[in-house]
């Protein structure tokens, strides 16, 4: 299931829930809510497979350059040497070949700085809808032990996260439902 999908899923639950009176409090369907949240638990691993296979992708671009350039090269020897036969016409085959062979490489290079962007720009886009998604889990989670425990300061853990991009975020301990 797209993660998004359950992104907006959770969002409508939350949406849904009753307002408590004179706060700014819901109460939120914990199994309906947990439910959702073992849903997206399932669904990133597929979006880490999207970046997997974007990476897959990326080294395919690069053979494919690699095993291109090396026909040209390839070929550009081979022309070179059908025309030993005269001075002049080496010297130009000699640089009709190094200029194949450096347009080839040219070329190779451009094809894997250009896969090097896409995956770069992939994985940073997938990484900061991870972050989004974290962030919004742990504000749910805070949201809803702010419901199960009224009584008690929020801890340390549960507040929600800051998105600073200098600072990679901490792991979450795992919450336990209470019945």
């Amino acid at each position: 299931m797209d993660i998004l999908h359950l992104v907006d899923r959770l969002e409508e639950l939350f949406n849904e829930s009753r307002a408590i009176p004179l706060t700014r409090q819901v109460v939120v369907d914990e199994d309906r809510m947990l439910d959702i949240v073992d849903q997206m638990r399932v669904s990133i691993p597929e979006e880490v497979k999207k970046a997997q296979q974007i990476i897959a992708q990326k080294d395919r671009i690069l053979a494919q350059a690699q095993e291109e350039a090396n026909r040209t090269v390839q070929l550009a020897r081979e022309k070179s040497e059908q025309l030993v036969q005269k001075d002049a016409i080496v010297q130009a085959a000699n640089m009709r070949a190094e200029q194949i062979v450096a347009k080839a490489r040219a070329e190779a290079e451009n094809i894997r700085l250009e896969a090097d962007r896409y995956v770069v720009e992939r994985l940073s886009s997938l990484q900061l809808e991870l972050e989004r998604i974290l962030n919004q889990v742990r504000n749910g989670i805070a949201t809803v032990e702010k419901d199960l425990y009224p009584d008690t300061a929020p801890s340390s853990q549960t507040q929600p996260a800051q998105h600073n991009e200098e600072k990679e975020p901490e792991a979450e301990p795992a919450v336990e439902a209470s019945d």
